[in-house]
């Protein structure tokens, strides 16, 4: 109830449509209670031999065909205004599901899996229109239909309809019975869902390392265990209604049994005519009706409140990192970092930065080297502020990035990654992905800064080429040479460069690298990277050590220091 009522509250912008749904709705119910009282009118009209039948018989048609189509349209209306509404509110809420993602920190995307967020965002928020559209109205003729039809027995006979009442408490035990053990099992049936998709979305994505590995064998059983765990939990839920339906039909005909037996009494004894023992029994089915199908309503009503809240958990989550309220607008900056008594850890016990003072001057060329694992990707994710430090600060310009907007933040950065990204779309769709202004001749400038423009020329529509699912169309080297004239053409004052090199030939990568160092003059720079060689102009060299800085200075001060650096440069020539 609480999450039925939370979706009514949300979809209040369409109230409109569904009062007008109701409206049609009440007309197309209480249309639909003439047809036994049309029968019982003609039963009446035989058995008592009236002069004037045709007459009668024919007024009780023309209400008829008039209540008939008064049913039609009514129930035609209503269902397209309900869907109207359910299906506009579904699109709003997926809106503000896909919005809250896109606002989550990374450690929130570490956590989740894609195909259960995929899953929450496709498919569960459809279980809203299933509430609003079939469940809701389904409801609301079930209780008109029980109040109206009972009103009308007690019309009819008021000893009949209280012998029709026996069977209720039964039906209604019954129902209740099935309804304690329906939400669970949904919820449950959902969740496994969501590890199903889960699964599926991350075998496609890795099916090329499943086959490198030969791990096909294992992936298949595992998504055969789940796919057979969402059957026994589906299977569950639906067992309430598959063994009480049978039930609850016996009962209902228990009670015709009961009704016509004692109807079949008092027309003996002339308390009451075949007319009305006609038109009672026709009224009793539909009377009946409500109660049986309220453990399927029940049941639907289970599945889709279960994904409504799988979709409203996301929507409620508090994000890692957020913005303040009245957060400024950081203007475009002349390129100075501070970390100030900065302290980072993914996990409590693992520190990974602890107490890091660090200044870089606008224009400086800064490379972080070390190990894997000691902190350098994740001093550029801080600085994105896809992380918030634990203590301390991150500074640019002198302004602490938690007090301006996340949007003029990133704004101010351009980064190439290691593990390139590269959407589904054209060689100049990812190009000018980091700015939609763009003109072509600005993106083939980027692209030749890139030393991309001769590949892409040679492609089959050049620019125009679609380069496939993650760029699957495009060699290693190309999706990076991409990824820079992307970055290129963002012209941010700060760029970062995490191994952005790493999968070009030394010929390409010297080319893209001098390219880069041109570049690099006119913005502050931080480098990544395991390959020293590259990166031995830079104004400082920073060594971490998976605690904070061990070593600072430029390559000749570090080799001279003979200490993790000139260690590293040892080994890598070795």
């Amino acid at each position: 109830m609480k999450t039925t009522l939370r979706v009514l509250r949300e979809a209040k912008k369409y109230w409109g449509h569904f009062s007008l749904a109701l409206l049609a709705l009440v007309i197309s119910t209480f249309a639909g209670f003439y047809t036994p009282w049309a029968l019982r009118e003609l039963t009446s009209l035989a058995t008592d031999g009236s002069a004037h039948f045709a007459a009668e018989a024919l007024r009780i048609g023309l209400l008829l065909l008039l209540a008939t189509a008064l049913q039609a349209a009514g129930s035609s209306a209503s269902g397209y205004l309900n869907h109207y509404a359910a299906l506009h509110y579904v699109a709003d809420l997926r809106g503000r599901l896909y919005r809250k993602l896109q606002h989550m920190s990374l450690r929130y995307f570490h956590k989740s899996r894609t195909g259960d967020l995929t899953g929450r965002v496709v498919n569960d928020t459809m279980d809203a229109e299933v509430l609003l559209a079939h469940v809701i109205p389904d409801f609301i003729v079930n209780i008109l239909t029980f109040l109206g039809v009972g009103t009308l027995l007690v019309t009819i006979n008021l000893k009949l309809a209280l012998v029709s009442l026996i069977t209720i408490p039964f039906l209604l035990g019954i129902t209740i019975w099935q309804s304690v053990h329906v939400s669970p099992t949904w919820k449950e049936n959902s969740k496994i869902r969501g590890e199903l998709s889960g699964t599926v979305q991350d075998n496609l994505s890795g099916i090329k390392e499943i086959q490198i590995f030969n791990q096909q064998e294992q992936e298949e059983k595992k998504v055969e265990n789940l796919s057979l765990r969402h059957s026994r939990a589906y299977l569950k839920a639906s067992f309430f209604f598959e063994t009480t339906y049978p039930l609850l039909a016996f009962v209902t005909a228990l009670g015709t049994v009961i009704v016509v037996a004692y109807g079949g009494h008092l027309v003996g004894t002339g308390e009451v005519s075949i007319a009305d023992i006609v038109g009672f029994v026709m009224y009793l089915s539909m009377f009946y009706a409500p109660v049986k199908s309220f453990s399927s309503l029940v049941e639907r009503a289970g599945e889709a409140t279960a994904g409504c809240r799988r979709v409203f958990e996301v929507i409620d989550d508090t994000p890692d990192v957020k913005e303040k309220k009245n957060s400024a607008i950081l203007p475009r900056v002349k390129g100075e970092i501070q970390l100030r008594n900065l302290s980072f850890s993914y996990q409590e016990d693992m520190p990974i930065l602890q107490n890091v003072n660090l200044t870089i001057q606008p224009g400086e060329t800064v490379a972080l080297v070390g190990t894997t694992g000691v902190g350098k990707s994740t001093i550029a994710n801080l600085l994105n502020r896809f992380y918030d430090p634990q203590q301390g600060a991150v500074l640019i310009d002198g302004v602490d990035i938690r007090d301006v907007t996340l949007t003029s933040l990133r704004d101010n950065i351009s980064m190439v990654l290691q593990d390139t990204f590269l959407f589904n779309g054209t060689v100049y769709d990812n190009i000018a992905y980091g700015w939609k202004e763009a003109t072509r001749e600005d993106v083939i400038a980027a692209a030749k800064a890139a030393n991309a423009h001769d590949f892409i020329e040679k492609m089959e529509d050049g620019y125009d080429t679609e380069i496939g699912e993650r760029g699957i169309r495009l060699s290693g080297g190309q999706k990076q040479r991409i990824s820079i004239a992307r970055a290129i053409l963002r012209n941010s004052p700060i760029l970062i460069l995490d191994e952005a090199t790493s999968a070009l030939d030394t010929k390409t990568e010297q080319e893209i690298q001098a390219a880069l160092d041109e570049i690099a003059k006119h913005r502050t720079t931080l480098v990544i990277a395991h390959r020293l060689s590259t990166i031995q102009s830079a104004d400082k060299i920073i060594v971490l050590d998976g605690t904070g800085i061990a070593e600072l200075g430029t390559h000749e001060e570090l080799m001279a220091q003979k200490g993790i650096y000139a260690r590293l440069n040892q080994a890598k020539a070795s």
